[in-house]
């Protein structure tokens, strides 16, 4: 991937029966592969694979039932697609296996703190990593965010995590970070991310923007379903390429690659046969 040259978009793809959007929508290998056709048909550069909620009050998933969750959807997409893909797990264990099984990046939302072994896991297999600022944990992450700068905040923090990731032996090349929207944050905090996020870029990593459908769409638009927040996704998709993120995680790719292409053709100019 070459994060200077574009901005990707990565294609959530939950193998759970409880994520806050899609919970139960993956039921089989078949309807997994079916979501990521239509994904990569529609311009995805990376697909996300995650085997444990991560929303709020998730409860914890044991080992081995993320690793069955997990690993199968793996080694099916990549009998079928060339396409990147990103594990989103806190565990070394299925970081190591997914891996193993032909993934190319790993997503952690604990910034590499709730497994002492995921940092070897990464240095060992020389993939990028994915280090998230989160306030708390899923479980107790909402109860009171509270910060008296958010993003100075959360810049003192990510520049931290980078700092001890490089110290462990991870190259700064491979470390991507995310401020972590709805991770710890209020309504009010992560609008001030959005507005703030070339802020994050001066961190001298890519950075990615995880907003995809979040319940602050929903409260500030009064949309309660989940699955209605696209649209509205995609209009911060384009805000976020506007100010210099390079990847964006989200459910409805076709939206987003979209929004990336009219935002890009805006602010770096349109050559006609090559938009």
């Amino acid at each position: 991937m070459n994060l200077d040259d574009k901005v990707h978009v990565m294609g959530i793809v939950n193998i759970t029966p409880d994520s806050f959007s899609d919970g139960g929508k993956v039921s089989d290998e078949d309807t997994m592969l079916a979501i990521v056709d239509h994904m990569v048909a529609s311009g995805a550069d990376i697909i996300d694979i995650g085997g444990e909620s991560t929303r709020p009050f998730a409860p914890t998933v044991p080992l081995q039932e993320e690793l069955d969750r997990v690993i199968p959807a793996i080694t099916a997409i990549k009998k079928r697609h060339q396409i990147p893909i990103s594990i989103d797990t806190t565990k070394a264990a299925v970081a190591r296996r997914a891996i193993e099984a032909g993934a190319d990046i790993i997503n952690d939302i604990s910034a590499l703190r709730h497994d002492p072994a995921m940092v070897s896991v990464a240095v060992e297999h020389q993939v990028p990593v994915i280090i998230m600022h989160m306030q708390g944990t899923p479980r107790n992450m909402q109860l009171n965010p509270t910060y008296d700068d958010v993003v100075a905040e959360i810049c003192a923090a990510l520049a931290e995590r980078i700092q001890w990731a490089e110290r462990q032996g991870v190259s700064r090349a491979n470390i991507i970070i995310d401020p972590g929207i709805g991770f710890g944050k209020t309504v009010s905090h992560n609008l001030t991310i959005l507005r703030e996020l070339s802020r994050f870029t001066k961190l001298g990593c890519p950075v990615l923007i995880g907003h995809s459908r979040k319940s602050f769409i929903g409260t500030i638009l009064a949309i309660d379903d989940p699955g209605r927040r696209d649209e509205a996704t995609a209009v911060i998709s384009a805000l976020c390429v506007r100010n210099g993120a390079s990847i964006i995680r989200v459910h409805d790719v076709a939206r987003t690659v979209a929004a990336v292409k009219l935002t890009r053709a805006i602010c770096k100019g349109y050559a006609e046969g090559n938009g």
